[in-house]
């Protein structure tokens, strides 16, 4: 795999919906390819998508590797034929085509569509930083329901309304297939997606180890904004790929940003006034994580001078501090990794730890249950 390859393989999803936004705007022939449902082990999970152009090539991952060559020589045929299919591609056997040894060890479907402006909604939506609900008809033994098509939350106009009623009944907070049965005995399988916006990551400082831990963050996914005390137009330069970048002060902070349950919050300017400002009013906010750089004897001389003060700081739990998983490293960007991880380990409701200590799935598995109306 080339260089370029790779870094198109490998893009964030932000990247993968810029991508999907621009080609769009192109208005020229191009797939698009979502995963819809795992049974058994697979390296992607429902809801992970890839679009491929004849002239550009393919963009985002459905798999580790295994299918993308493949998807793009199905690329043509889609786009020429103008018709959405679903496609499944064993990867359990030893023999067949697909049993190949390459990890997945499960059996994936994908759906393969023509890229449209039906899927305009949910790019714009994601632009503005909105969570949405797509869903599509990805087979039907139902002669009056056309496989592609689709609706969007909450109404789900443009799908029948047993359709839109199932998928409000479901629920669904997690992307996957349902099957929804009529009274005529036909079967709708009907591809649910949340799409849901980068989750905000709040650097508070403008120090050089703040770089890299704004660059992983890019990468995985979360929105970030530092926060600098001191000078933001400097701080811009130094930081420009940040989403936002901003001059601060630890009593302003929260009128200059909107803290909440969805927020996670790491506190690296090294000055520790301005941290213990700081920490007591995002402790009076929702959000869920606090990572303070600096040693638990540095917390803890905080939580003297608050006491001393009469100031009550109320539920310490969102504060992680040492900030970061115990990785062992302590160059710049192995902080990052451990800083990074920490956030992600926490919005994602998992510990940090090895994975082979875990007792069944890597990932979550939702549940695929027919809804019948």
């Amino acid at each position: 795999m080339s260089e370029t390859e790779q870094s198109e393989w490998s893009v964030p999803e932000r990247e993968l919906m810029a991508s999907i936004r621009e080609r769009l705007d192109a208005d020229g022939p191009a797939m698009l390819a979502t995963v819809v449902d795992v049974r058994g082990s697979a390296y992607r999970r429902p809801g992970a998508k890839m679009v491929v152009s004849p002239t550009e090539g393919g963009v985002g991952a459905i798999t580790a590797g295994c299918l993308e060559d493949e998807v793009r020589n199905l690329a043509d045929r889609v786009i020429d034929d103008g018709e959405p299919t679903l496609e499944t591609f064993d990867l359990t056997g030893d023999d067949d085509e697909w049993g190949l040894g390459v990890g997945c060890n499960g059996i994936i479907d994908l759906f393969l569509e023509p890229l449209d402006e039906g899927m305009r909604p949910a790019v714009e939506a994601y632009k503005a930083g909105e969570a949405i609900t797509v869903a599509t008809v990805v087979a039907s033994d139902d002669e009056a329901v056309d496989v592609g098509e689709r609706g969007y939350s909450d109404d789900f106009d443009g799908l029948p309304e047993e359709v839109g009623d199932a998928i409000r009944a479901a629920d669904i907070e997690r992307s996957r297939t349902i099957d929804v049965e009529t009274d005529e005995g036909t079967v709708t399988t009907v591809f649910v997606d949340r799409i849901v916006p980068p989750t905000e990551l709040v650097i508070l400082g403008g120090g050089h180890d703040v770089a890299p831990v704004v660059d992983l963050a890019l990468n995985v996914d979360f929105r970030v904004t530092v926060a600098t005390f001191r000078g933001a137009d400097r701080a811009r330069e130094r930081f420009p790929d940040a989403d936002r970048v901003l001059s601060s002060s630890p009593r302003s902070l929260t009128d200059d940003v909107a803290f909440d349950g969805d927020t996670y919050v790491v506190v690296m300017s090294h000055n520790f006034i301005d941290d213990r400002l700081a920490l007591a009013d995002l402790l009076a906010t929702d959000v869920p994580y606090v990572g303070l750089m600096g040693p638990q004897e540095r917390f803890e001389q905080m939580i003297d001078e608050f006491e001393e003060e009469g100031e009550e700081l109320g539920d310490l739990d969102p504060v992680y501090t040492p900030v970061g998983l115990d990785l062992g490293g302590g160059a710049p960007y192995q902080v990052a990794h451990s800083i990074v991880a920490e956030a992600l380990a926490v919005k994602n409701g998992r510990e940090g730890s090895h994975l082979r200590a875990v007792d069944g799935t890597v990932h979550d598995r939702a549940e695929t249950p027919s809804e019948t109306r």
